[in-house]
């Protein structure tokens, strides 16, 4: 039995290798379907708004500088056009200080570019009311605001821009609004002067390269505070005057995290850390240097500690080391839902990583019940649909089992020298692999295989008996696509201790034999939370 059992396993493991090889020779990333022009790299934007009190139109310029990494090609930017009350319209585009050769259609300003020089810079001027994107509204407190919400990809909506993380850029805003308003942009603020006609002009500045899904800016009646420097980095806060102190308080645990993991992972990319309470349609926005946290986050009470740390450990996985197509967002939510629990981890101790993953288990158990996807999943070509337990919970338990296979030492240096490697890059699931690999001394194929680009989990149906100085457990799995191979722990449980045994679970069933010198009162699978299973059934309590 046991010889035919590994012929199965075998046999299966290559029917699904050879079908996740055809199914990615075929798609690679286009199932990612939004069209990159490999030719073009942007390299900075200036972005040009003024807002103002009369209406929700905003008056919009974009100048681009654009470099070819061949010859100067046509190419496009993203900009949703008019279309009833919303979408923008294009009054002129130069190509240095000349009129444009270009059209505007289907929300691409297609250009045409007239001369051959590598770098090129564009001024595209537009006006018009956004959907979406940037949101004009008035805070819980009634004050009129103007908050950038760009991620996925609702950038389109209000900035004349390559609207995929796949082409980061350092950026500008240049914001003109009533004299009134506070402002807050990604980047470091380079200027704030009075116009004298009720009017303000601030200026950020961010030279780190950067996706447009986490380019923001915040513009209100705030009350701001610098609450921390860490290493350099100022961090502050920026929240509703109504609710000033308690803001102040909540938000000052970012320097905390902030310093955690600079010193855990590696070198902050930007030039601030602003924590600002916002209009968003999410929990928290990981804006690079200037994160969104909805509205309600601020209670005086730090209820949102890990939801800080999720946010701030973005700003190394998803903002500088960003995927290159969106159907590996697992590179930034399961990330960042990992790293939020090594942070409590770290404050907290080892029981909270504990806790964090049982109910993160549930949560993938349960969702699988109705959504049956791996994490990466190459059939999703809507980018709104890329989000789901699979690439935050199922994503950061990914990241707990390769901790455990590799040790906290080996993890630890991988991870450090891929953020190195990939700091304001690009990167995909296989560049993660092979820097694990590399660093492991390991092959890592049927792990990175298994747990990213099958569906589902080990579905354990178990029992146990004690005989002759041994424990006996039967251990079979229930799901029938596929047959996953992990190392399990196994406590023995007596008088209230727990002993630790480990067996490498190969094949669907099998009978495991545990030398133990007394029978246990009860056993427990996986007591320190390291690999994700769901048990069907299994020994009366």
């Amino acid at each position: 039995m046991k010889h035919q059992l590994s012929n199965l396993f075998m046999q299966q493991r290559i029917v699904t290798f050879l079908l996740a090889f055809i199914l990615v020779c075929f798609l690679g990333n286009a199932q990612d379907q939004y069209p990159k022009n490999e030719n073009v790299d942007v390299q900075h934007y200036v972005f040009g708004l003024s807002l103002n009190d009369a209406s929700n139109e905003i008056q919009g310029e974009t100048q681009v500088t654009i470099s070819y990494k061949e010859k100067a090609t046509p190419f496009a930017l993203d900009l949703v056009s008019k279309s009833g009350e919303f979408g923008m319209e294009v009054t002129e585009v130069l190509e240095d200080s000349l009129q444009a050769d270009y059209t505007y259609i289907e929300n691409k300003i297609n250009i045409v570019p007239k001369t051959d020089a590598k770098t090129q810079t564009f001024s595209i001027k537009y006006h018009g009311i956004p959907e979406r994107g940037l949101v004009i509204s008035t805070t819980k407190f009634g004050n009129r605001s103007f908050f950038g919400d760009n991620w996925p990809n609702l950038a389109r909506h209000w900035l004349a821009s390559v609207d995929h993380p796949h082409d980061k850029a350092s950026v500008e805003f240049q914001i003109t609004a009533p004299d009134h308003y506070d402002v807050v942009a990604t980047g470091e603020k380079i200027e704030e002067s009075n116009l004298e006609n009720g009017y303000k002009l601030t200026i950020y500045n961010e030279p780190a390269p950067v996706a447009t899904k986490v380019m923001t800016i915040g513009v209100t009646e705030f009350a701001s505070r610098i609450v921390g420097e860490v290493q350099g980095i100022p961090v502050s806060a920026w929240v509703y005057p109504q609710n000033r102190l308690e803001g102040f308080h909540d938000y000052t645990v970012a320097g905390k995290v902030l310093d955690y993991f600079i010193n855990a992972i590696g070198p902050y990319s930007y030039a601030k850390l602003a924590n600002m309470q916002a209009k968003t349609q999410w929990g928290g926005l990981e804006n690079a240097g200037t994160i969104a946290y909805f509205e309600n986050s601020v209670t005086g009470n730090n209820t949102v500690e890990p939801l800080i740390a999720h946010e701030i450990a973005h700003q190394w996985f998803g903002n500088s080391a960003t995927e290159k197509s969106w159907n590996h967002v697992w590179l930034s939510e399961g990330f960042a839902t990992y790293f939020s629990i090594l942070y409590l981890e770290n404050v907290y101790g080892d029981d909270r990583r504990k806790e964090e993953l049982a109910t993160d288990r549930r949560e993938i158990i349960a969702y699988y019940k109705t959504n049956p996807s791996p994490i990466v999943d190459l059939t999703i070509t809507d980018p709104m649909r890329v989000l789901s337990t699979n690439t935050y919970q199922k994503g950061g338990w990914v990241l707990n089992m390769l901790r455990h296979k590799l040790g906290d030492a080996t993890f630890w240096k991988g991870i450090r020298q891929y953020y190195a490697t990939y700091r304001n890059s690009n990167v995909l699931t296989d560049d993660f692999q092979q820097v694990m690999e590399a660093v492991s001394g390991e092959r890592l194929e049927d792990f990175f295989q298994q747990w990213l680009f099958t569906e589902g989990h080990p579905q354990l149906n178990w029992n146990w008996e004690y005989e002759k100085g041994k424990v006996v457990l039967h251990l079979e799995q229930m799901q029938s696509h596929y047959v996953f191979q992990f190392p399990l722990e196994i406590g023995l449980v007596k008088d209230g201790k727990t002993v630790i045994e480990t067996i490498q679970v190969d094949g669907r069933s099998k009978n495991f034999e545990i030398q133990s010198k007394f029978r246990p009162d009860s056993i427990v699978l996986d007591p320190n939370q390291w690999t994700l299973f769901e048990t069907v059934s299994g020994p009366k309590k």
